[in-house]
């Protein structure tokens, strides 16, 4: 069974564990049985050399959030170095309140800018690297990479098809840098899994989108109501 844990995502992390065990996140991990080719590390932001050495070293995985990171402040994975040393970096999205979508496109464009920003280097983590990031690194995080994760024969049909013709996505001359850097979940199309159509001319045909929005807003507004939040916005609205 693979495990999937939140690791290192905030500087307390890593001060709690080397003043209670002498331990970065990482040894500590290591000390508990938690490292190798079936774990998914989730964040890993507070890491040192030693850290992506180990995590090299016994195939752990990474699963890169930089919207969640960014939005809470915790810091800028080493994404970089992860690579160069040759751990497999995912990218995930990690959870509603900390990045307000889901949109694993938009999640690829930030991957693809912030690690340019923090180096001052404008060729590192390539779009192609991002996307690889968030298909076949994927897989092999998931230990599925046999099944899915990449378009070839005898893998499974998964598949989404985007509408790039649109203007903020012209010109095109190359597809991945399109997709990376101007492209949103909003030009999506069509999606496939394991052969079956389930979103469609942009909308999904498995669930009702009307009566989803309307059970979001229902049970949102009851959550709000038992934890006693009152959100407002700042500015008056009409």
């Amino acid at each position: 069974m693979g495990i999937t844990m939140h690791l290192a995502e905030v500087e307390a992390d890593k001060i709690y564990l080397q003043e209670k065990f002498g331990l970065s996140p990482v040894l500590y991990a290591e000390s508990v049985g938690l490292l190798g080719p079936r774990s998914v590390l989730v964040h890993m932001v507070w890491l040192n050399d030693a850290d992506i050495q180990k995590l090299a070293e016994t195939g752990t995985h990474v699963s890169h959030n930089p919207s969640s990171n960014s939005k809470l402040a915790s810091g800028v994975c080493k994404v970089p170095q992860l690579l160069a040393q040759g751990v497999n970096v995912a990218l995930g999205c990690d959870g509603g309140p900390s990045n307000n979508d889901y949109d694993m496109i938009r999640e690829m464009k930030l991957a693809a800018i912030i690690h340019k920003a923090v180096s001052v280097d404008p060729l590192i983590v390539p779009a192609e690297s991002v996307l690889e990031m968030a298909t076949i690194n994927g897989a092999k995080a998931l230990g599925l990479d046999h099944e899915i994760g990449s378009l070839e024969t005898g893998k499974k049909a998964d598949l989404v098809i985007l509408d790039l013709h649109r203007l903020h996505t012209t010109p095109n001359p190359n597809p991945v840098s399109t997709l990376v850097y101007a492209a949103t979940g909003g030009e999506v199309d069509t999606v496939l899994v394991d052969g079956k159509i389930v979103v469609q001319g942009g909308r999904l045909v498995t669930l009702s989108e009307d009566e989803v929005i309307a059970q979001a807003n229902k049970h949102a507004q009851q959550v709000y109501r038992r934890a006693g939040i009152d959100i407002r916005p700042k500015w008056p609205m009409r």
